[in-house]
């Protein structure tokens, strides 16, 4: 059911580290982040805000970047991952460069070496192994707003088959902790790094495209005080789906929209994966626990709508994905349905 995994791979990734987002409003694109969710403004200029987590001492773990007149907003520019050694920069620019994948050096702020590289199906990723650091501010607690984000997390990319994907990244040493399969049929994949049970999610749909990213948080409050606050600043339609709780991983989340419409989700734990005897759990993409454990489905929006990636082609699944929304599942409950 799932690829073999190179618990050995020729170079370092560590961890989901940071999204770089295009947005229409900069200013109203920070006010979200900074009140509803909670983020630490670590740099701005008149086109570019950086971001981090209470928690985070590195730069940023968000870049919200002005979208080019004429060039439409809503887009992500890449999604980032930590490598260990600078050493790992070098082997990772060969391995991309031996497979025909794109991979090329660049400038980035804030930021040591940087590597773009991207996947076999087009998802732009950014590697870098350093950082300048700020103070955290997780026990500053009079400089806390929205919902105290702590840090970035993961992030769900969509892909048209999960599988091959789940293979190139188990060749990076990404494990699974869990996955969602109906049938035979790879579905959905839960990979990490980190040594918790997500760094990167892989969902079968129409990609390369971004679904979310993620922020922790310390208190399951503060996932309701992310949607009294996105209610407060005038963001209240954008919470999209939650409170709940997930069958993967069985946290607590909330999903909101940003007001370019990027999805972000706020949660409130993981369990370690670190030892390698732990096997992945398997879930019935046909069972309605499988998502949240309580509650009704998510709007069909919800399972089909993401960011794209920026210049990048997404290619259709060979099957379209046929998800237990909550339209078919209010109309499959209606009694002129039975």
């Amino acid at each position: 059911m799932l690829p073999p995994v190179n618990l050995r791979p020729s170079f370092n990734i560590t961890r989901s580290s940071h999204v770089r987002l295009t947005v229409a409003d900069l200013a109203e694109s920070r006010n979200f982040y900074v009140n509803v969710l909670g983020l630490v403004v670590s740099d701005e200029d008149e086109r570019t805000c950086y971001l981090r987590g209470l928690a985070e001492a590195c730069h940023h773990s968000l870049v919200l970047q002005l979208a080019d007149e004429g060039a439409g907003a809503g887009s992500c520019e890449r999604i980032g991952f930590r490598v260990f050694f600078d050493e790992d920069l070098d082997l990772a620019y060969a391995w991309f460069r031996e497979r025909g994948l794109p991979a090329e050096w660049v400038d980035a702020p804030y930021q040591g070496r940087t590597l773009h590289v991207s996947d076999p199906v087009g998802t732009p990723l950014e590697l870098c192994a350093h950082m300048e650091t700020r103070p955290r501010l997780h026990i500053d607690f009079q400089l806390h707003k929205g919902a105290h984000a702590q840090r970035l997390d993961h992030y769900q990319t969509f892909a048209p088959d999960t599988y091959e994907l789940c293979a190139f990244y188990g060749e990076l040493g990404f494990r699974n902790s869990e996955y969602l399969a109906h049938g035979d049929k790879l579905l959905g994949a839960f990979m990490y790094r980190k040594g918790t049970c997500l760094d990167l999610a892989i969902v079968e749909n129409t990609g390369p495209a971004l679904h979310h990213f993620a922020y922790t948080v310390s208190e399951s409050h503060d996932i309701f005080t992310a949607c009294d606050f996105a209610g407060i600043q005038g963001y209240g339609e954008g919470v999209e789906r939650g409170p709940g709780r997930h069958g993967p991983g069985g946290m607590l989340f909330a999903y909101l929209r940003d007001p370019d419409g990027h999805r972000v989700e706020v949660f409130n734990s993981h369990y370690q994966t670190i030892d390698t005897e732990i096997e992945p759990v398997r879930w019935d993409a046909g069972s309605l626990s499988t998502n949240a454990r309580w509650g009704l489905p998510a709007l069909e929006k919800w399972y089909f709508e993401a960011s794209p990636f920026v210049g990048v082609e997404q290619i259709p699944p060979a099957e379209p994905p046929k998800p237990m929304s909550l339209e078919r599942f209010l109309l499959e409950q209606s009694p002129s349905t039975r």
